[in-house]
């Protein structure tokens, strides 16, 4: 976790969720609008995630944490996909720095949740660690109680933390986002679509 520590700006995602997330919105939104929806384009995602997060334009570092479980090779509704070969330990800049993205596997000895919580009170203690965007299955009401009591347990009031769910969920010692938007925008629907 040492490369992770070392950056100011956090993106933790559970990979497995947002692919998941990604193709209900695309299974609804093509009936809804009656178009082909593409797959959620990463580098906009993570843009997305970063603005609703607080990161301006600028020359930000920005670590992405990718968690999937182990078998999980690819993401079937994002482009790029492949975790190991296209997102692991690969970066891209763009108009709000640079995002490395780390990719981490869940090995069979521990538990998915455990896994999740673990990583994000890591990142979450270390000091030069600013500002933290977290992206929890937020449908396993127990793990999105486990993160809204470990955050309260912070005692960094400098911290920015941001949880994304699919709806507003009981609230912490944190801001909430919807990460339905950051998708939608990712996948090139827009508003007037929807009206």
């Amino acid at each position: 976790m040492k490369t992770i520590s070392s950056c100011e700006n956090i993106i933790i995602a559970d990979a497995n969720y947002i692919d998941r997330v990604a193709f209900d919105l695309i299974v609804n939104f093509e009936r809804m609008i009656g178009r082909r929806i593409p797959p959620a384009d990463m580098a906009r995602w993570l843009d997305c995630i970063a603005l609703d997060g607080g990161i301006r334009e600028g020359d930000n570092k920005i670590q992405v944490v990718l968690i999937h479980r182990k078998e999980t090779k690819s993401l079937a509704n994002f482009a790029p996909s492949d975790l190991i070969n296209e997102f692991h330990e690969k970066a891209f800049k763009d108009h709000l720095g640079e995002f490395s993205i780390t990719c981490l596997p869940i090995e069979d000895i521990v538990n998915a949740d455990d896994f999740f919580l673990d990583v994000m009170e890591t990142i979450c203690s270390q000091q030069d660690v600013k500002r933290i965007m977290i992206v929890p299955d937020a449908d396993n009401e127990i793990l999105y109680n486990h993160i809204r009591f470990a955050l309260r347990r912070q005692n960094d009031d400098n911290k920015h933390i941001t949880v994304f769910s699919m709806q507003p969920m009981q609230g912490g010692k944190f801001q909430q986002e919807i990460l339905g938007y950051s998708l939608m925008n990712a996948m090139g629907i827009k508003a007037e679509e929807l009206q």
